[in-house]
């Protein structure tokens, strides 16, 4: 039996995140139907994470085993013959039994894009939340700082649960500018349900004076939702890296 570590990009816009749903397509429900025609058997795959309707992939990882020996450069590229133009496989490693996509990763980054400009840039709408008041960048970083580190991230979560485990830490917030468009990564070992967007939305109260410097720390301590800043709009948001030790 080989084991497969498959890495992917993909364009979130037309699926409901990626996992399969049963009334909804999702990116899983595609590249099984795709993978399973190439190998001429039912493929099923384990993603290295859920995704959200409408958030992207720069490097999604995910894992299927096979007893067919097709080589990788085949599995790359008779999978593009089957795969719409906004997925696209563009690695395949075989790697020890062991592995998993999901549960031997150590990390992610995640990169939020804003477009900061009174009007809209028609080449990324589904890529770029579009933001019209002005960021001040100096501010954003300010408040970034207080999320950095091991803290309990329940407030940043939607549907966390009293027994979950909410306690994650991040590892880095950059944020830069580029013309018009702001570009915030934030690399963590581990993000709870909408904890990135519910992030980047409280950055964003921040900006517009919503929530002050001084109130983030008690945010964080409060454990409570309703306490943290708006969840930021899905289309803006990409998986950026997936971090595992040497396999």
């Amino acid at each position: 039996m080989r084991n497969l570590k498959v890495t992917m990009a993909f364009r979130g816009t037309k699926y409901h995140g990626f996992q399969r749903q049963l009334n909804a397509l999702t990116i899983q429900e595609v590249v099984e139907g795709a993978l399973s025609r190439l190998f001429n058997e039912s493929v099923q795959i384990q993603g290295c994470s859920r995704t959200d309707t409408g958030v992207h992939a720069r490097e999604f990882v995910f894992t299927m085993q096979t007893e067919k020996s097709l080589p990788a450069r085949n599995i790359i590229r008779g999978a593009s013959g089957y795969l719409p133009d906004d997925i696209s496989i563009y690695r395949v490693e075989e790697v020890p039994l062991d592995f998993h996509a999901r549960f031997s990763s150590i990390g992610k980054e995640y990169m939020y894009r804003i477009h900061n400009s009174e009007s809209k840039n028609p080449f990324t709408t589904d890529l770029e939340l579009h933001y019209r008041r002005k960021l001040d960048i100096e501010l954003l970083r300010e408040a970034a700082f207080h999320f950095v580190g091991t803290h309990d991230f329940a407030a940043f979560c939607s549907n966390c649960t009293e027994k979950q485990n909410t306690i994650r830490t991040i590892y880095d917030i950059q944020i830069e500018k580029q013309e018009q468009t702001v570009i915030l990564l934030v690399k963590g070992n581990g993000f709870l349900y909408n904890m990135v967007r519910i992030l980047i939305g409280t950055l964003l109260n921040v900006n517009e004076g919503q929530i002050k410097l001084e109130q983030l720390d008690a945010i964080l301590a409060s454990r409570d939702r309703v306490r943290a800043g708006m969840t930021a709009q899905p289309h803006g948001l990409t998986l950026n890296r997936v971090f595992y030790e040497t396999v």
